[in-house]
């Protein structure tokens, strides 16, 4: 018996000591997050009948929130270009289950996709039975790939990245990772260093075709309530710090300390912050406070036309699907996941709406679109997590107009001219729809 199939029954075998901590830890989140308590027999491959009238499927995969919107013009254009299609829509998250849901409504089914087991797999794809599965990004899960490949099922990894601190970690795994990648039928890469990685672990028919984020749009209707949130705002400059990780808000605290101390306009600025999970909204709102900050919900803020109180420190982002709006109401938006080795989060929307970018220097899983952001003058990295050094550059934005216009313009521009992946990936799923 060869080596990786060893290691494949090893995988297995370890899946059944997994699954239960996996449920344990679905009842956990649930107490935060009540949808994690929800559909949980969909993890193991059990599915309630739904009326797809017969119709082929095209599976998409998109993990979580993030994912799913990155995903949506891919969507759009497949229901366009194949009516006769039903398309599936699979998650790993409520979270992103949830924004599957306000995207696109009833004209798709949605459930999650199973643990990696080989009976969950093969239930979950017995049952549906799909024409195409599309995996985004980084989803590499060894037994989906290798029943797709026995059922003769193609599977596509597309908007596909894979930074070098995972590239130097799969490696690690020898051949049996080429078994893996090779499984797929076609890998659709973001950049050419994520494609010639791909090619290094056994990717096949790879090609690279840019990042389908670039082609979302962002909601004119949502731009519309950040400039009406901003008028809301005394005239008073705006940073916004996006899907925030924990251990970061108290450096951002620090930095804020080290913004008011430039004095002037910089010391009159309102602070955004959007931690990334609900499930931190409490403590970090509690942080805040202890700090001596007087912080308001954006759900208490609400919706009408009164302005946000002076004294208001901290305007806390606790509503879901608003991030374009946070981002059309601030003079700068800093990236989460940054300051410590999160990896980053996705820039590009922030800079389809012209806002200039700040980040920290742990960006591995964005390496690509943050440096072609900061060559193309849209972004300002921070060299290292000293978040003095954070608090000097954001005074430096915020009390100059011409540089942010210069960058604003610059992010606008960025946007625009990388867009495109989305027709090039349907192109190439073509060969495999007819």
């Amino acid at each position: 018996m060869r080596y990786f199939e060893i290691l494949r029954l090893i995988y297995g075998a370890l899946w059944f000591f997994i699954a239960p901590i996996a449920l344990a830890r679905l009842w956990w989140r649930g107490r935060f997050e009540p949808g994690y308590r929800l559909h949980v027999k969909e993890h193991f491959g059990f599915y309630a009948t739904l009326p797809w009238e017969g119709r082929p499927i095209i599976w998409v995969h998109a993990v979580s929130v993030g994912e799913t919107r990155a995903a949506q013009p891919l969507i759009e254009m497949l229901l366009s270009r194949y009516p006769d299609h039903a398309l599936l829509l699979t998650h790993m998250t409520p979270t992103g289950r949830a924004t599957g849901y306000q995207l696109f409504g009833e004209r798709v089914i949605r459930c999650y996709l199973p643990y990696d087991m080989a009976g969950a797999v093969k239930r979950f794809l017995n049952y549906y039975k799909p024409r195409l599965g599309v995996l985004l990004e980084t989803e590499v899960w060894p037994n989906l790939i290798h029943i797709c490949k026995q059922l003769a099922i193609p599977l596509v990894l597309a908007n596909a990245r894979m930074s070098d601190r995972s590239f130097k970690r799969a490696l690690t795994f020898g051949h049996a990772v080429v078994s893996v990648f090779s499984g797929f039928s076609g890998v659709l890469a973001q950049s050419n260093a994520d494609a010639q990685r791909l090619r290094m672990l056994g990717a096949v028919n790879v090609h690279m075709l840019g990042n389908l984020k670039f082609d979302l749009a962002p909601s004119m209707a949502l731009q519309a309530v950040g400039r009406q949130w901003r008028s809301r705002f005394s005239q008073r400059p705006v940073w916004l710090a996006a899907s925030t990780r924990d251990g970061e808000e108290m450096l951002l605290l620090q930095a804020r300390r080290e913004l008011m101390s430039n004095g002037g306009k910089a010391a009159r600025a309102l602070l955004i912050l959007v931690p990334r999970h609900p499930q931190r909204f409490d403590a970090v709102i509690s942080l805040m406070k202890k700090s001596g900050l007087r912080v308001m919900r954006r759900s208490e803020w609400g919706d009408g036309e009164d302005q946000l109180p002076l004294d208001v420190d901290v305007l806390f982002g606790d509503s879901m699907g608003e991030m374009t709006a946070y981002f059309t109401a601030s003079d700068i938006a800093f990236i989460g996941g940054s300051l410590r080795p999160f990896g980053g989060q996705n820039l590009i929307e922030a800079c389809a709406v012209g806002t200039p970018v700040l980040f920290g220097p742990h960006m591995f899983n964005f390496a690509q679109v943050s440096e072609d952001a900061l060559d193309a003058g849209a972004a300002w990295r921070v060299s290292d997590n000293n978040p003095t050094e954070l608090g000097t550059a954001m005074a430096a934005l915020l009390c100059s107009d011409q540089k942010r216009a210069i960058m604003s313009a610059a992010a606008l521009s960025f946007a625009r001219e990388h867009r495109g992946a989305t027709e090039r990936t349907v192109h190439i799923l073509d060969h495999w729809l007819g």
